[in-house]
């Protein structure tokens, strides 16, 4: 229901007249509030209340009794400085009380009266709105006018303006959600398309607006499906991003000559078939040489699905090892154990294939070590030098959730690695910092408990391959996630 549909019996609002007129009556006498107190002790209490009033947006919701209050204050506290009378020190603090009791009393109507519109500014908040600059302060100010209404009596007022401060409020949500999630996507688009995209690639450029164009309006109807907007948003991004490629790219093509051109095209087929030990097929065309770096993919994944085979062999012969087992006499302590350790090699076996099964082809090494599972991130990046999680991450990390829930609550250690260039301190703070930050991305998303996971950087002390080739450093650049599963 809208809230400009609630809240509008007459009985509610006359009760609500009834407590505004309560509210704005004669404060109590203060002569008798002042006797045997200590106003210092008096100063300090009235500073908290306020400090507690103001944590419960006293100051937004019943904004001028609070002012007051906090007015009242700060006279009491500057006579107190002068050393003014005691008794008119304590006068000054009780009349700031009954000015904090108005504001209370205000506020608990403007809560009822304004229920909706006090939710949808807080998730207005809690999305960033506030850096939305003057259009939020001017929506904040359009609230105030309707506490200032309520402190007036003039709730007919405030019941005819609210919709408009909902509506308001509802729409900076929305575009905080979207500046959060498509902002860097939008502005490379209004860069590439400043520095002439349309002409210079324009099917690139149409089929990063239509990804963008579609997340916009996935926000725009499911605004609260933050997994889902994550992957559009990294889509989006990604197809920005893939627009600057294209254009940086066809700009250096057009100033080389056409055999420059072709052996730059070759050079990228042939450095791809050297990583996976392809014969030399430069006599070829081009399509024939890609044929054959498919063709090794794909005979690449058959050797993957062989192994699920062998491991689904594996558990059969576990199985009947177990059936074995069961069918001995006795139950001794050597016996349990060794159906104990079946059972959980089964269990393990099991798990390593499904999670091989997460991740797709080139995503992830999934391997096991002893009783553990090492899933090695191929595809994990960070910016240079950097320890930031850029969006295009969030698929993959998706992935490592998922893989993770499958062991129910294990230990998980996420390990960071750098290549060595640089200086070997700077590497093994900054392989921390990343693991640090995957580490705190995985919590906040409610993977696993804080405690459950831990991060450690090795800088460049353990490489998988030769520093001294690009395509070595790239290996060595990684993430790890080692994964211990919970003991029964």
């Amino acid at each position: 229901m809208h809230p400009s549909n609630r809240l509008n019996m007459p009985w509610i609002t006359l009760v609500l007249v009834l407590l505004l007129s309560a509210c704005g009556g004669r404060p109590p006498a203060l002569s008798k509030a002042v006797e045997n107190k200590d106003p210092v002790e008096q100063l300090v209490s009235l500073e908290s209340d306020l400090d507690a009033a103001r944590q419960e947006n006293l100051d937004i919701l019943s904004p001028r009794y609070f002012a007051k209050a906090e007015r009242l204050y700060l006279e009491a506290q500057g006579m107190l400085e002068r050393e003014t009378d005691l008794s008119e020190i304590l006068l000054k603090i009780t009349a700031g009380r009954v000015e904090l009791q108005r504001s209370e009393q205000t506020a608990q109507i403007a809560r009822t009266v304004l229920a909706d519109v006090i939710k949808v500014r807080e998730l207005a908040l809690a999305a960033g709105a506030a850096d939305l600059g003057a259009e939020y302060t001017a929506t904040e100010e359009r609230f105030l006018r309707l506490t200032r209404a309520i402190e007036d009596n003039d709730l007919d007022s405030a019941q005819k303006d609210k919709a408009k401060v909902f509506d308001a409020f509802d729409q900076l949500e929305l575009r905080a959600i979207k500046e959060r999630n498509l902002g860097e996507a939008h502005r490379l688009l209004d860069q590439a398309t400043a520095n002439r995209a349309a002409r210079q690639a324009p099917l690139s450029l149409a089929e990063a607006q239509q990804k963008l164009d579609e997340a916009d309006a996935f926000v725009t109807d499911r605004r609260y499906q933050r997994d889902e907007i994550r992957q559009k948003a990294a889509e989006a991004l990604f197809y920005a991003r893939r627009l600057e490629q294209i254009m940086l790219q066809s700009e250096r093509l057009q100033t080389l000559p056409a055999e420059q051109t072709a052996l730059y095209i070759e050079g990228l087929l042939h450095q791809t078939a050297e990583q996976l030990s392809l014969p030399d097929h430069r006599d070829r065309v081009f399509e024939g040489q890609m044929e054959g770096i498919l063709t090794s993919i794909a005979s690449s994944q058959q050797q993957r699905q062989d192994q699920q085979d062998e491991i689904a062999a594996l558990e059969a012969t576990i199985d009947q090892l177990r059936v074995q087992i069961a069918s001995l006499e006795g139950s001794t302590r050597e016996e349990r154990a060794a159906r104990q350790q079946l059972a959980e090699e089964r269990r393990f076996q099991k798990l390593f294939s499904q999670v091989q099964g997460v991740f797709g082809p080139g995503e992830a090494e999934v391997y096991k070590q002893g009783d553990r599972l090492i899933i090695r991130l191929k595809t994990m990046s960070f910016s240079v030098g950097q320890a930031v999680i850029v969006a295009d991450n969030y698929p993959l990390l998706s992935k490592v959730q998922r893989a993770i829930a499958l062991f129910g609550q294990p230990l998980a250690v996420i390990e960071g690695h750098t290549d060595s260039t640089g200086s070997a301190a700077a590497n093994l703070g900054l392989s921390q910092k990343r693991a640090e930050a995957v580490r705190a991305y995985l919590i906040a998303n409610g993977t696993l408990p804080k405690e459950k996971i831990e991060a450690t950087g090795f800088g460049s002390e353990r490489p998988l391959a030769s520093d001294q080739t690009a395509e070595g450093r790239a290996i060595n650049r990684r993430i790890d996630i080692v994964l211990i599963p919970a003991q029964p």
